[in-house]
């Protein structure tokens, strides 16, 4: 296909609503920020440097044939798995979990990248093997390929992470017609294991904390200080969202978030941050936006060329629908909290990133598609 004609099927409405959000999500990075000494210009400097860097990441991949991803599927996965490995020899340790690499502008966090690595070398096993798909000898095989950085991941550790992965696995298998009765089978199993393995985890000192999580989300110990600190921030946030009313407080002048209430509102908890200072309006405007997303990336896979492309969009429309339901879910106390920031507005160069490499494979596909339709 001729590269110069290619481009003007780029999809500039998807791109669009990327950008949208990402402005929106530095300015509004700025208002939480703007109560700390310095007026909140050292992040603010960083999200800019992210934001100029993540731009090109777009187009770069958007260039690449995506097929160009599929014929790299071995050394892709090797990356991955030696990636998460490095992780556990050289992490740099936050809120007790070790999940990054310091690369000095950047912590880079690599089980976030591994969310589109493992999307293309599980679509790429999966396209090949089109004529397995109804048989259980490979969906345990597939099982297998996903589980080893599963396994890595979980062990950082990162619960919620390593749940998008199974999400990513799901989106993939459905698409490709994966019988119900298996899916069936692997619900039981997995519904037997799951109380073995949780009584694992939480006898495990190290992993304790995510069973202790779960306990205190369904069953509510109002005596337990780890209760009281962890509970403390929803509930500041289900008073930023209240108190925002149809129109919010006005951009600067949310009350929860420019008095410093509201504790990590530039990451884990923007939506709040955006409820509080523009109201229902406001986070209507941009669940709208990330629907709009979701709803252009997944149309990509229903016109893409091939199964793997297929298979590309459903993955990455299935991971920013997974992570915005479950960010905003955790604002609402309607989840249990967990580190997933809100895709593309959060503050942070590592998700922006990923984000931005997902947008570029989806558009990578629509360049290559047979069909374009608006």
């Amino acid at each position: 296909m001729d590269q110069g004609k290619i481009w003007r099927h780029f999809d500039f409405a998807l791109l669009g609503a990327v950008a949208i959000l990402i402005i929106f999500g530095s300015a509004m990075i700025r208002s939480t920020l703007l109560s700390s000494p310095d007026g909140g210009a050292f992040e603010m400097g960083r999200q800019v440097i992210y934001v100029l860097a993540g731009v090109p990441i777009v187009f770069v991949v958007a260039a690449l044939d995506y097929r160009l991803w599929g014929a790299m599927s071995g050394a892709i996965y090797a990356l991955l798995l030696g990636l998460l490995l490095l992780v556990e020899l050289l992490a740099v340790a936050s809120f007790g979990a070790a999940r990054w690499l310091d690369l000095g502008i950047v912590q880079f966090q690599p089980s976030e990248l591994g969310k589109f690595l493992i999307t293309l070398t599980l679509g790429t096993m999966v396209a090949a093997n089109s004529d397995k798909v109804g048989k259980l000898g490979f969906i345990l095989k597939s099982l297998v390929h996903l589980g080893v950085p599963v396994a890595l991941i979980f062990i950082q550790p990162d619960l919620s992470t390593s749940i998008i992965y199974v999400v990513i696995w799901f989106a993939i298998m459905w698409a490709a017609g994966v019988r119900l009765q298996h899916l069936a089978l692997l619900g039981g199993a997995a519904a037997a294991a799951v109380p073995v393995a949780f009584l694992a985890v939480l006898n495990t000192p190290s992993l304790s904390y995510m069973a202790d999580r779960i306990i205190h989300f369904i069953i509510p110990d109002t005596t337990s200080v780890e209760y009281q600190d962890a509970a403390y921030n929803v509930r500041q946030a289900l008073i930023s969202i209240g108190s925002g009313g149809w129109l919010g407080q006005g951009y600067g002048h949310g009350s929860q978030v420019q008095l410093r209430f509201l504790k990590v509102r530039h990451t884990d908890f923007i939506f709040s941050a955006i409820t509080n200072e523009f109201g229902f309006v406001g986070a209507l405007i941009v669940i709208g936006l990330l629907a709009f997303i979701i709803y252009r990336i997944f149309r990509a896979g229903t016109l893409a060329r091939d199964p793997f492309g297929s298979y590309i969009c459903y993955g990455v429309g299935a991971v920013i629908l997974y992570q915005s339901f479950f960010n905003i879910g955790m604002n609402m106390n309607l989840l249990p909290v967990s580190g997933l920031p809100l895709p593309f507005v959060s503050y942070g160069g590592s998700a922006l990133w990923t984000f931005l490499f997902g947008i570029g494979l989806v558009e990578s596909v629509i360049l290559r598609q047979k069909q374009i339709e608006f």
